[in-house]
Protein backbone atom coordinates (compact mmCIF):
# COMPACT_ATOMS: atom_id res chain seq x y z
CA UNK A 1 0.00 0.00 0.00
CA UNK A 2 1.16 3.52 -0.78
CA UNK A 3 2.72 5.25 2.23
CA UNK A 4 2.00 8.97 2.57
CA UNK A 5 4.39 10.93 4.80
CA UNK A 6 2.64 14.05 5.95
CA UNK A 7 1.74 16.70 8.48
CA UNK A 8 -1.07 19.27 8.43
CA UNK A 9 0.74 22.00 6.48
CA UNK A 10 -0.41 23.21 3.02
CA UNK A 11 1.76 21.03 0.78
CA UNK A 12 0.85 17.68 2.39
CA UNK A 13 -2.80 18.73 2.56
CA UNK A 14 -3.07 19.18 -1.19
CA UNK A 15 -1.61 15.69 -1.73
CA UNK A 16 -4.06 14.33 0.85
CA UNK A 17 -6.81 15.96 -1.21
CA UNK A 18 -5.71 14.05 -4.32
CA UNK A 19 -5.52 10.76 -2.43
CA UNK A 20 -9.00 11.29 -1.03
CA UNK A 21 -10.44 12.39 -4.38
CA UNK A 22 -8.92 9.52 -6.35
CA UNK A 23 -9.84 6.78 -3.90
CA UNK A 24 -6.30 5.40 -3.87
CA UNK A 25 -5.71 3.33 -0.73
CA UNK A 26 -2.90 4.77 1.36
CA UNK A 27 -1.25 4.51 4.75
CA UNK A 28 -0.71 7.92 6.37
CA UNK A 29 2.64 8.20 8.17
CA UNK A 30 2.88 11.10 10.59
CA UNK A 31 6.02 13.25 10.43
CA UNK A 32 6.03 15.74 13.30
CA UNK A 33 8.26 18.51 12.01
CA UNK A 34 8.12 20.44 15.28
CA UNK A 35 9.77 17.43 16.93
CA UNK A 36 12.36 17.12 14.17
CA UNK A 37 11.10 13.79 12.81
CA UNK A 38 11.85 15.00 9.27
CA UNK A 39 15.57 14.70 10.06
CA UNK A 40 15.64 11.07 11.17
CA UNK A 41 17.88 8.80 9.07
CA UNK A 42 14.83 6.75 8.11
CA UNK A 43 12.95 9.70 6.69
CA UNK A 44 15.99 11.23 4.99
CA UNK A 45 16.18 8.02 2.95
CA UNK A 46 12.70 8.93 1.69
CA UNK A 47 13.38 12.63 1.16
CA UNK A 48 16.99 13.83 1.48
CA UNK A 49 15.61 17.37 1.70
CA UNK A 50 13.94 16.56 5.01
CA UNK A 51 10.50 17.92 4.12
CA UNK A 52 6.96 16.62 3.78
CA UNK A 53 5.10 15.43 1.82
CA UNK A 54 6.63 12.33 0.33
CA UNK A 55 5.24 9.01 -0.81
CA UNK A 56 6.54 5.47 -1.10
CA UNK A 57 4.48 3.73 -3.76
CA UNK A 58 5.66 0.15 -3.52
CA UNK A 59 9.29 1.20 -3.59
CA UNK A 60 8.86 4.16 -5.93
CA UNK A 61 9.75 7.23 -3.90
CA UNK A 62 8.41 10.66 -4.84
CA UNK A 63 8.87 13.88 -2.89
CA UNK A 64 7.75 17.51 -3.41
CA UNK A 65 4.01 18.01 -3.44
CA UNK A 66 3.67 19.07 -7.06
CA UNK A 67 5.80 16.17 -8.29
CA UNK A 68 3.60 13.83 -6.25
CA UNK A 69 0.42 15.29 -7.72
CA UNK A 70 1.74 14.85 -11.25
CA UNK A 71 2.98 11.32 -10.53
CA UNK A 72 -0.35 10.24 -9.02
CA UNK A 73 -2.39 11.84 -11.79
CA UNK A 74 -0.33 10.07 -14.45
CA UNK A 75 -0.56 6.80 -12.51
CA UNK A 76 -4.34 6.90 -12.16
CA UNK A 77 -5.36 9.01 -15.15
CA UNK A 78 -7.59 11.05 -12.85
CA UNK A 79 -7.75 14.85 -12.57
CA UNK A 80 -5.19 15.20 -15.36
CA UNK A 81 -5.89 17.98 -17.90
CA UNK A 82 -5.54 17.10 -21.57
CA UNK A 83 -3.51 20.21 -22.37
CA UNK A 84 -0.13 19.14 -21.00
CA UNK A 85 1.66 22.37 -21.89
CA UNK A 86 -0.86 24.46 -19.97
CA UNK A 87 -0.86 21.92 -17.14
CA UNK A 88 2.91 22.13 -16.71
CA UNK A 89 2.95 25.91 -16.99
CA UNK A 90 0.41 26.50 -14.25
CA UNK A 91 1.59 23.65 -12.05
CA UNK A 92 5.09 25.11 -12.12
CA UNK A 93 3.64 28.58 -11.49
CA UNK A 94 2.27 27.20 -8.24
CA UNK A 95 5.42 25.19 -7.49
CA UNK A 96 7.95 27.97 -8.09
CA UNK A 97 5.87 31.03 -7.26
CA UNK A 98 2.71 30.66 -5.22
CA UNK A 99 4.14 28.06 -2.83
CA UNK A 100 7.57 29.54 -2.05
CA UNK A 101 6.37 33.13 -1.77
CA UNK A 102 3.42 32.07 0.37
CA UNK A 103 5.72 30.13 2.69
CA UNK A 104 8.05 33.09 3.12
CA UNK A 105 5.11 35.47 3.60
CA UNK A 106 3.91 33.27 6.46
CA UNK A 107 7.39 33.05 7.96
CA UNK A 108 8.11 36.77 8.04
CA UNK A 109 4.56 37.67 9.11
CA UNK A 110 4.23 35.14 11.92
CA UNK A 111 7.48 33.41 12.85
CA UNK A 112 10.50 35.62 12.24
CA UNK A 113 12.01 36.98 15.50
CA UNK A 114 10.16 40.19 16.36
CA UNK A 115 13.25 41.80 17.85
CA UNK A 116 14.96 41.80 14.46
CA UNK A 117 14.05 44.24 11.71
CA UNK A 118 12.64 42.19 8.84
CA UNK A 119 10.71 45.05 7.22
CA UNK A 120 12.26 44.62 3.79
CA UNK A 121 11.80 40.83 3.71
CA UNK A 122 8.24 41.09 5.03
CA UNK A 123 7.27 43.68 2.43
CA UNK A 124 8.91 41.76 -0.41
CA UNK A 125 7.13 38.48 0.30
CA UNK A 126 3.79 40.14 1.00
CA UNK A 127 4.08 41.95 -2.34
CA UNK A 128 5.13 38.89 -4.34
CA UNK A 129 2.47 36.67 -2.78
CA UNK A 130 -0.18 39.28 -3.56
CA UNK A 131 1.15 39.64 -7.12
CA UNK A 132 0.91 35.89 -7.77
CA UNK A 133 -2.66 35.71 -6.48
CA UNK A 134 -3.63 38.66 -8.67
CA UNK A 135 -2.28 36.76 -11.70
CA UNK A 136 -4.33 33.72 -10.73
CA UNK A 137 -7.40 35.84 -10.11
CA UNK A 138 -7.18 37.48 -13.54
CA UNK A 139 -6.67 34.07 -15.16
CA UNK A 140 -9.80 32.73 -13.41
CA UNK A 141 -12.01 35.68 -14.34
CA UNK A 142 -13.58 33.97 -17.34
CA UNK A 143 -12.99 30.32 -16.47
CA UNK A 144 -14.12 27.98 -13.72
CA UNK A 145 -10.84 26.08 -13.31
CA UNK A 146 -7.19 26.92 -13.84
CA UNK A 147 -6.57 24.49 -16.74
CA UNK A 148 -9.26 23.32 -19.11
CA UNK A 149 -12.91 22.85 -18.24
CA UNK A 150 -12.60 20.43 -15.35
CA UNK A 151 -11.20 20.21 -11.85
CA UNK A 152 -7.57 19.04 -11.90
CA UNK A 153 -4.36 18.66 -9.95
CA UNK A 154 -3.51 22.30 -10.72
CA UNK A 155 -6.59 23.43 -8.79
CA UNK A 156 -5.61 21.13 -5.93
CA UNK A 157 -2.08 22.53 -5.91
CA UNK A 158 -3.40 26.07 -5.73
CA UNK A 159 -6.02 25.21 -3.09
CA UNK A 160 -3.43 23.86 -0.65
CA UNK A 161 -1.96 27.35 -0.29
CA UNK A 162 -4.81 29.63 -1.32
CA UNK A 163 -7.19 28.48 1.39
CA UNK A 164 -4.68 30.05 3.82
CA UNK A 165 -4.74 33.51 2.18
CA UNK A 166 -6.04 35.33 5.31
CA UNK A 167 -3.24 33.83 7.45
CA UNK A 168 -0.62 34.96 4.94
CA UNK A 169 -1.94 38.31 3.82
CA UNK A 170 -4.53 39.42 6.39
CA UNK A 171 -8.21 38.88 7.08
CA UNK A 172 -9.42 41.13 4.27
CA UNK A 173 -7.06 39.83 1.58
CA UNK A 174 -9.53 37.48 -0.09
CA UNK A 175 -11.56 40.51 -1.18
CA UNK A 176 -8.75 41.28 -3.64
CA UNK A 177 -9.05 37.86 -5.32
CA UNK A 178 -12.78 37.07 -5.75
CA UNK A 179 -12.20 34.50 -8.48
CA UNK A 180 -9.55 32.67 -6.47
CA UNK A 181 -11.88 32.68 -3.47
CA UNK A 182 -14.72 31.30 -5.58
CA UNK A 183 -12.58 28.32 -6.62
CA UNK A 184 -11.17 27.81 -3.12
CA UNK A 185 -14.71 27.77 -1.70
CA UNK A 186 -15.85 25.28 -4.35
CA UNK A 187 -12.97 22.91 -3.60
CA UNK A 188 -13.29 23.32 0.16
CA UNK A 189 -16.94 22.26 -0.07
CA UNK A 190 -15.97 18.90 -1.57
CA UNK A 191 -16.18 15.97 0.89
CA UNK A 192 -12.64 14.90 -0.05
CA UNK A 193 -11.31 18.31 1.00
CA UNK A 194 -12.89 17.98 4.42
CA UNK A 195 -11.30 14.53 4.82
CA UNK A 196 -7.91 15.84 3.67
CA UNK A 197 -7.99 18.67 6.21
CA UNK A 198 -9.17 16.33 8.99
CA UNK A 199 -6.48 13.69 8.34
CA UNK A 200 -4.07 15.36 10.77
CA UNK A 201 -6.67 15.15 13.55
CA UNK A 202 -6.31 11.36 13.61
CA UNK A 203 -2.80 11.81 15.00
CA UNK A 204 -1.17 13.80 17.76
CA UNK A 205 1.23 16.50 16.57
CA UNK A 206 3.23 18.84 18.75
CA UNK A 207 1.17 22.02 19.06
CA UNK A 208 3.61 24.35 20.83
CA UNK A 209 5.90 26.59 18.80
CA UNK A 210 8.53 26.52 21.56
CA UNK A 211 12.32 26.60 21.39
CA UNK A 212 12.47 22.94 20.33
CA UNK A 213 9.98 23.50 17.51
CA UNK A 214 11.71 26.66 16.28
CA UNK A 215 15.09 24.89 16.30
CA UNK A 216 13.67 22.03 14.22
CA UNK A 217 11.66 24.12 11.77
CA UNK A 218 13.94 27.14 11.39
CA UNK A 219 17.46 25.78 11.59
CA UNK A 220 18.91 28.94 10.06
CA UNK A 221 18.23 30.66 13.39
CA UNK A 222 20.80 28.47 15.12
CA UNK A 223 23.13 27.52 12.26
CA UNK A 224 25.75 29.81 10.75
CA UNK A 225 26.86 29.26 7.16
CA UNK A 226 30.62 29.67 6.72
Amino acid sequence: MLKFYFNGSPNPTKVALYLEESGLPFEPVKIDTRKGEQFTPEFLKINPNGKVPAIDDGGTIVFDSNAILLYLAEKTGKFLPANRAELLSWLMFVATGVGPYSGQAVHFKHFAPKEQNHGYAHNRYQYETDRHYKILDAHLKDRRYIVGDSYSIVDMAMWGWARMVPFKLGDEAFARYPNVKRLVDEISARPAAARAIALKDKFTFKAEMDDEARANMFKHMTTKVA
